[in-house]
């Protein structure tokens, strides 16, 4: 009924393989002894590469036995012979092996070299957008400003082609006060009119209203009788209780009224 959680996955908690212990006979030499360098991880489970080594294993060891013994000349020449041939095959096998090695490292640089050189053309691939953008910035900025110097110099030109001879004309009064972007209601500052200066120009002054002696002055002159106020209460539009108190009913019916109205 109880159960535990454990902080590891089954395959960080497996252990290797369980190797019971053994004991050789004497006098006996047992093939499997030639693999117990290879661990669980290490070599095994067996592959291809593992499976060649025990096939070369077995080769040199029945080799070993077929060598001639050295009982004569003849013998130690041909075993000689037979241990040359033999060391010429290791020396073989070991550069056919470290040609796959280099093969494999070599593929694995090329990997390497075409990973860094995808990064580097992307990273120029970015610096040459980022350059194009700007230039694109800046041409768009340029070509904005030589379009607003060619509007301008065209309203220059337009005005200039108005009276091209250079004639004087006389003021047309009524063509200025019916133009409302005319001189009269919107003149330049350019021409040395300033209307912040005059902001107080088309205020009410008055002596009367601006000081205290004409406010007195103007009080003695007005008649006694407007001074008293007569104020009538409005009649209330809702039924007041005696308490002075309005229903919730009457404040919706004249609203109910407004509306309808």
């Amino acid at each position: 009924t109880l159960g535990t959680q454990t902080d590891y996955r089954d395959g960080e908690a497996q252990t290797d393989p369980y190797s019971p212990e053994y004991i050789v006979r004497s006098g006996s030499v047992p093939e499997i002894l030639t693999l117990a360098t290879l661990t669980w991880g290490r070599g095994l489970p067996a592959g291809q590469a593992e499976m060649e080594i025990i096939d070369r294993i077995r080769e040199k060891r029945a080799w070993e036995a077929a060598l001639p013994p050295m009982d004569s000349p003849s013998n130690i020449a041909k075993r000689l012979k037979m241990m040359e041939a033999m060391e010429r095959k290791e020396w073989a096998y070991r550069e056919e092996e470290i040609d796959k090695l280099q093969k494999v490292q070599m593929e694995v640089f090329k990997k390497l070299l075409q990973r860094r050189e995808e990064n580097r053309n992307e990273l120029n691939a970015m610096c040459l957008n980022n350059h194009w953008q700007n230039h694109q910035k800046a041409k768009e900025e340029k070509i904005r400003k030589i379009q607003h110097d060619c509007a301008l110099m065209l309203r220059k030109l337009i005005a200039k082609r108005k009276n091209w001879m250079g004639k004087l004309e006389r003021r047309d009064i009524i063509r200025e006060y019916n133009d409302f972007s005319s001189q009269t209601y919107a003149p330049l500052s350019r021409i040395g009119f300033f209307p912040d200066s005059n902001s107080d120009y088309y205020a009410v002054k008055n002596y009367y209203l601006n000081t205290f002696a004409g406010l007195c002055e103007l009080e003695k002159s007005v008649q006694p009788s407007v001074f008293p106020l007569k104020i009538k209460a409005p009649k209330p539009k809702c039924i007041i209780t005696k308490t002075g108190y309005i229903k919730r009913s009457g404040k919706l019916e004249v609203v109910v009224a407004q509306v309808h109205q």
